[in-house]
């Protein structure tokens, strides 16, 4: 009997493996063709929806949060392009506009509210103290940014009167513009019941910051340092000395109230 001398080549491992028909790759190339036409198609759609159709044009614009402001001198000054498409309004710069035109905006949300409008939500500054500026008052937030110019008091908001020695050397290092910051620190961190009452900031230095409230009384505030603590002790004070005309916070603590 013969013996082999070499081994038998191996099956072709490749033999038994199922080939795609012709007709099955035609269709999935048709199927991945129409899905292309029908993405294309769809982009196109909504491409023409956004910036060539009339159904989404900005046509009008609705403001909100306005008060003292009027709703049409937020538009003017927005100047929100109309008839255009909406999707293509610059929101940033009509913040942008209003931030830098009406300095009473503290804070501006142009939002686009399909299928035609603008909204401007505003938010106005609130006057924590008035300066005067001639026969006029100009209002100051607590942030001590200077925003609307008016002829009349408000109600509720005190003045700030800069009376300082303009050739003392407390004048020449602090200067007008830190010594009216300070007034309205002061204003900001007023106790509410004493700021409901005050009528006047007086500066006369830096150290020699007082508050007259209604009926006449005065409080002493002293310097801006420290007026968390000086506002819990004035706070404390009028509760407890309602009837005093005089009270003392510059040494928040040991203040002292007296009824003349």
């Amino acid at each position: 009997m013969a013996v082999p001398t070499t081994a038998e080549p191996a099956a072709d491992q490749g033999d038994d493996e199922i080939q795609p028909s012709p007709g099955s790759a035609r269709r999935r190339r048709a199927i991945t063709l129409a899905a292309l036409a029908a993405a294309g198609l769809l982009t196109g759609t909504s491409a023409w929806l956004l910036y060539g159709s009339a159904w989404l044009r900005a046509t009008s614009v609705t403001v909100t949060g306005a008060d003292v402001l009027t709703p049409d001198e937020v538009r003017d000054a927005a100047e929100v392009p109309l008839d255009g498409p909406l999707v293509s309004v610059d929101t940033d710069a009509v913040a942008g506009r209003l931030r830098e035109r009406l300095p009473r905006i503290a804070n501006v949300t142009v939002e686009r509210s399909w299928p035609h409008t603008i909204v401007l939500k505003v938010t106005e500054r609130t006057p924590a103290a008035l300066v005067k500026d001639g026969g006029n008052f100009i209002e100051v937030d607590a942030d001590g940014v200077r925003f609307a110019k008016i002829r009349d008091l408000i109600k509720g908001v005190p003045v700030i009167e800069l009376n300082p020695d303009r050739d003392s050397a407390s004048f020449r290092h602090f200067g007008t513009k830190r010594l009216l910051a300070a007034a309205v620190q002061v204003a900001a961190d007023l106790p509410k019941a004493a700021y409901q009452q005050a009528r006047l900031i007086e500066v006369r230095s830096w150290d020699d910051i007082s508050v007259e409230l209604a009926g006449g009384r005065t409080v002493v505030w002293g310097s801006v340092e420290r007026g968390e603590e000086k506002a819990f002790a004035l706070a404390a004070l009028m509760k407890v000395e309602a009837h005093a005309v005089f009270y003392d916070v510059s040494a928040p603590t040991a203040p002292a109230a007296s009824d003349g």
